[in-house]
């Protein structure tokens, strides 16, 4: 196939068919033509009105931003090959130049799905390898459910290279929920594990306590953490996630506030500490303490002998 210049005006940029860029950087790209031109081809459709793109839409915006007025292309007439072939040889030509990210993964496969028609069992068994993606149904759902989340998420699990398993959370979300639990999460800088920590406890108080679960996160004790600005996200999200597990577990946290309680009535010195065993799993209790001298050792044992005396320790006990 010959290669042609074709004027840029004439290229119809609008035309989206082909395209799975999402949030593409084009600095390199950008530099690259600066000072060499281009060196690979666009791909374009002739249409009646003009050049509609198969492959190329970053070059092609490039090269406008460099007002450049010709582009090379490689020009397919309008019947040589039918939409989902070009799309197919698009995708094959992307995958050799630059890869995908997670989004356009699920921008590919959705429009494999839902515009070009392709049966999911093909889709599953020929383009899930393709992507470098285990050739099963649910991982296909997955990517389909991403293709159909809001903009903002989108960019938030690009940016944050969230995990599939996290995506199927964030899926299973009303379109209201998820909107602003975003307002959260994206607050917080979290991890993984911290992401699914606190998607789990929302939809655990959400199905324990039958609320939507935006209406969790606009609780006034959550967004009051939220509004303090001298707060470190990592400081937030342990604040945060201590009122979602109080919120989950209400019995546990009644519990921890008596011990707590009683542990303060003791008036314990600053070197013994008394502790339970973590979500009171147990019966036992643990005191720690730390001395350097014998007659700090020997204080410390009078203070313990004189615990069994104390009506606080005898109920920190009885209560666990």
């Amino acid at each position: 196939m010959d290669i042609r210049k074709i004027p840029v005006q004439q290229i119809d940029v609008s035309d989206k068919t082909f395209s799975i860029n999402y949030l593409p950087d084009l600095q390199k790209l950008r530099s690259s033509i600066g000072e060499i031109g281009l060196i690979q081809p666009v791909l374009l459709k002739k249409k009646l009105d003009g050049y509609q793109i198969i492959c190329g839409f970053r070059r092609i915006s490039v090269m406008k931003e460099l007002e450049k007025t010709e582009i090379e292309s490689r020009v397919f007439e309008e019947k040589e090959m039918d939409e989902f072939q070009l799309f197919s040889l698009s995708l094959h030509e992307n995958l050799t130049t630059r890869g995908f990210n997670t989004v356009e993964k699920a921008i590919a496969l959705d429009k494999l799905v839902h515009r070009f028609q392709i049966d999911p069992a093909a889709v599953i068994k020929t383009f899930l390898p393709f992507f470098s993606l285990e050739p099963n149904e649910k991982i296909l759902n997955t990517f389909l459910s991403l293709a159909q989340m809001e903009d903002e998420i989108k960019t938030y699990v690009f940016k944050e290279e969230v995990s599939r398993s996290n995506i199927r959370r964030l899926s299973t979300l009303t379109p209201d929920d998820r909107m602003v639990i975003f307002s959260l999460i994206s607050r917080l800088k979290l991890g993984e594990n911290r992401l699914r920590e606190v998607l789990t406890l929302l939809e655990e108080i959400s199905r324990r306590n039958q609320c939507e679960e935006k209406d969790i996160v606009e609780r006034s004790e959550i967004q009051a953490i939220l509004s303090q600005k001298e707060l470190t996200p990592s400081q937030m999200t342990e604040r945060i996630k201590k009122v979602l597990t109080d919120l989950r577990y209400p019995k546990l946290n009644q519990m921890e506030k008596a011990f707590e309680k009683n542990r303060k009535d003791l008036n314990l010195p600053s070197n013994i500490s008394l502790h339970h065993i973590p979500f009171f799993e147990g019966k036992r209790l643990k005191i720690e303490f730390q001395f350097e001298t014998t007659d700090e050792y020997q204080a410390i044992l009078k203070s313990l002998l004189s615990l069994s005396d104390k009506k606080e320790f005898e109920e920190i006990i009885q209560s666990v």
